[in-house]
């Protein structure tokens, strides 16, 4: 019930614990690193840094390089955006919480970020997919490539991603927050996320337990089951490519897609389908961390390191911004 603000939850009964707490949790990240919160906060902070440095300027590199305005960047650019927002749902609070001594959120503060992590995750699964069935029509259908990867294709297979992400994300958040939370408030994670916070709860979560699983299985499962077809289509396509060159490049382009994809699914999969019984708060720090902090991060280096096209844009904004330079240097000298 809420009462002046604060939404108070309790319970009775033979054997329950009649716990009752003012919409206030407590995140206890990582509890044993006293002595490791300056090393391990400036690593955070400069992981962060290089995950918003790198897919900004991945995103600026294709709106700014004409021969880049292609499916491929165009749903690129929505992966670094997903990336951005993803890791800002989460490492700017990590980092407040590994200075300071008061890590509590509030109920809303905490609402708000299992939504949005929800929604950012959902989307970036459906992203990679469609990503995916991009390059099975670039490389399996180059001649009919630009009649269906059309704008307005890509247009909606973006909002389409969006959209269920963010329908999904309140269904979710909504069960959650209706739940009884009478084994404490202390989360013990870096975040609100849905397993240590459904754990804390003392009613019969099942139906949310069904509803989360579903819904993993629906756009998880979804999305890697649409890959796996795409890349085996592409696979097969490509050892029948007699040119050697063109047969690397689909390969580097491909490759680059499946690491992003082996390492962010695996994660999720692994935290939200494993059984209940195997909760391990170790554990899901770890894996939180691959998926939140490690996959934003190495998605702009993985892309323009494999990606030519990329790597000659950065050269040629360089060369250009030599050349800008050189001139005024000689007018200062003159």
């Amino acid at each position: 019930m809420i009462d002046g603000g604060r939404r108070w939850m309790s319970t009775g009964g033979p054997g329950s614990l009649n716990h009752t707490f003012a919409g206030k949790f407590f995140l206890l990240g990582l509890p044993n690193i006293f002595d490791l919160q300056v090393v391990f906060f400036l690593l955070l902070l400069i992981v962060y840094i290089m995950t918003i440095t790198g897919n900004l300027l991945l995103i600026f590199m294709v709106r700014l390089t004409p021969r880049l305005q292609t499916p491929m960047y165009f749903f690129l650019c929505n992966l670094s955006i997903i990336d951005i927002c993803f890791t800002s749902t989460v490492v700017p609070k990590i980092l407040v919480n590994t200075i300071s001594l008061d890590r509590s959120i509030s109920l809303l503060g905490c609402a708000t970020q299992l939504y949005f992590h929800l929604v950012l995750g959902g989307a970036e699964c459906l992203i990679l997919a469609v990503m995916a069935f991009d390059r099975y029509n670039a490389i399996c259908k180059p001649l009919q490539y630009n009649l269906i990867m059309h704008n307005k294709l890509c247009l909606y297979l973006a909002a389409g991603s969006w959209t269920l992400s963010f329908l999904i994300a309140v269904i979710l958040t909504l069960l959650a927050f209706q739940l009884p939370y009478c084994k404490g408030n202390q989360i013990n994670h870096f975040f609100c996320e849905m397993p240590p916070l459904l754990h804390l709860s003392c009613a019969n979560i099942w139906l949310s337990e069904i509803i989360e699983y579903t819904a993993v299985v629906l756009v998880t499962g979804g999305s890697v089951l649409l890959i796996l077809v795409s890349y085996l289509f592409i696979l097969m396509t490509i050892l029948n490519i007699n040119s050697t060159k063109q047969r690397q490049k689909a390969f580097s382009t491909c490759a680059s897609h499946l690491a992003v994809v082996f390492l962010f699914y695996g994660t999720i999969l692994f935290m939200h389908l494993r059984p209940p019984s195997s909760y391990s708060p170790e554990q899901d720090r770890v894996v939180s961390i691959l998926y939140t902090v490690v996959t934003p991060v190495l998605n702009p280096l993985i892309y323009s390191v494999r990606n030519k096209e990329i790597k000659g844009a950065i050269k040629k904004s360089l060369k250009l911004e030599k050349y800008r330079t050189q001139p005024k240097k000689m007018e200062n000298k003159s």
